[in-house]
């Protein structure tokens, strides 16, 4: 009997010590399994993959769309289990995130808690309309359009710049936005840039210029940024108008004459266009014009401060995207007779 007892007692530890090592290798094995899960990549394939963590989205939340979009099959058990180990679980931000290849758990849980969402990008081009920025921000589809019903006076007032005529007053460079970033605020954010670059440049203009304001600067730039795209030329079409202005002559600058013209242009100036009187006609009014006609970058602005020196006063477009300085009228003549109508004499 008392040989029973003790194979019986035997038996129940052998079968407690089973027992205790089947949970021990099964802890094991989930631990082995759960640290795999944190170090392996994503299913995110070959390409970029982008996913949206909407406000107040919960972890489970999120591991519900990553398995649903395939980038995971790890039970939502591990997620939690490494979101508190890296005591993140309650500090992931809402937002659009980048799912490169070879992103792992930890590394997307590590960028969610430190709210590094996707960086976009918005350019504004050196000499577009203001018009043109407007339709441009239209066709953004990840920002909010929250100016695209506003005229552009309540525009700007919105963008804490009531009273101020928009044209030219935006910095062409690159913006960085986020999804869900307002069209107001890029412009807020250009607008400041450009009044930081005129604050900067204008002091050390050059001097004797016939510029009274940093906005004349502005007025100028703009004109050097629509005739001329060649670095190598900006300061000598500055130079150029320049000396017009100190001479008291017409500006008579094709592009300006443009811009009054507005949706009436077709493409070409005809003759009843220069004698048309619009505000901006420079072939019929002194001085710059009342406004910008397009937004100048700041190559364009240091010209217009710096301008060339030398005694040109004319130039005409050579077709091949450079120009051909004249200082007399006389000069200009044989030089349009030749570049434009192609009448040139040895």
């Amino acid at each position: 009997m008392g040989r029973k007892k003790r194979q019986g007692g035997r038996i129940r530890r052998t079968l407690a010590w089973l027992v205790l090592l089947a949970l021990l290798a099964a802890l094991a094995w989930g631990w082995y399994g759960f640290e795999r899960f944190a170090r392996t990549p994503l299913a995110v394939g070959p390409q970029r993959q982008l996913v949206e963590v909407e406000r107040g989205s919960s972890l489970r939340g999120i591991v519900a769309q990553l398995r649903a979009r395939g980038f995971t099959g790890a039970p939502e058990l591990y997620w939690r289990a490494l979101a508190e180990r890296m005591r993140v679980a309650d500090r992931l931000h809402a937002g659009e995130y980048a799912l490169d290849p070879g992103v792992t758990p930890t590394g997307l849980l590590t960028r969610m808690a430190e709210g590094r969402v996707l960086q976009r990008d918005f350019t504004i081009v050196d000499g577009w309309t203001f018009r043109q920025l407007r339709e441009a921000l239209a066709q953004v589809p990840t920002l909010r359009h929250d100016g695209a019903a506003l005229d552009d006076a309540e525009l700007m007032r919105r963008i804490s710049a009531p009273g101020e005529a928009p044209e030219g007053r935006f910095l062409p460079e690159t913006y960085a936005y986020v999804k869900g970033d307002s069209d107001l605020d890029i412009l807020k954010r250009a607008h400041q840039a450009m009044e930081r670059t005129l604050a900067e440049l204008w002091p050390g203009r050059d001097k004797d210029l016939p510029l009274a304001s940093p906005y004349e600067a502005l007025i100028l730039a703009s004109i050097v940024e629509k005739e001329t795209g060649r670095a190598d030329e900006r300061a000598r079409i500055a130079g150029v108008f320049v000396r017009r202005l100190q001479h008291h002559m017409l500006l008579q600058t094709d592009p300006s004459v443009i811009y009054g013209m507005g949706q009436a242009y077709a493409g070409n100036i005809r003759k009843r266009d220069l004698v048309a009187d619009t505000p901006y006609n420079t072939y019929l009014r002194p001085g710059l014009p009342p406004t910008p006609i397009a937004l100048p970058g700041r190559p364009a602005i240091e010209a217009a401060l710096h301008p060339a020196p030398g005694d040109a006063l004319y130039f005409v477009a050579r077709g091949d995207g450079s120009h051909v300085f004249a200082s007399s009228l006389a000069e200009h003549n044989r030089n349009v007779a030749c570049y434009q109508l192609k009448h040139c004499h040895d």
